[in-house]
């Protein structure tokens, strides 16, 4: 079941990455691997620098769309080079 959840929350935040930086979709699987890839991120880097957005599915949609957010940014940046 935590499989499934993980999968949802990915593919909402990917998603939601892929609406904020217009233009860089990458279809449904595309979307999952960038939410999940951008959660990964969210987690490595936000308690370094000192944020946090507790507990729950709502917190884990948003720090999950953060890191998307700043994956398909980076993402952006190396496609121009």
């Amino acid at each position: 079941m935590g499989i499934i959840i993980m999968l949802i929350i990915g593919a909402i935040a990917g998603w939601l990455a892929g609406q904020i930086v217009t233009g860089y979709g990458f279809g449904l699987v595309g979307n999952i691997v960038i939410g999940i890839l951008g959660a990964i991120i969210a987690g490595f880097l936000f308690p370094r620098i000192g944020l946090g957005f507790g507990g729950g599915t709502l917190a884990a949609i948003i720090h999950a769309t953060l890191g998307a957010v700043i994956l398909l940014f980076l993402i952006r940046l190396v496609k121009r080079v």
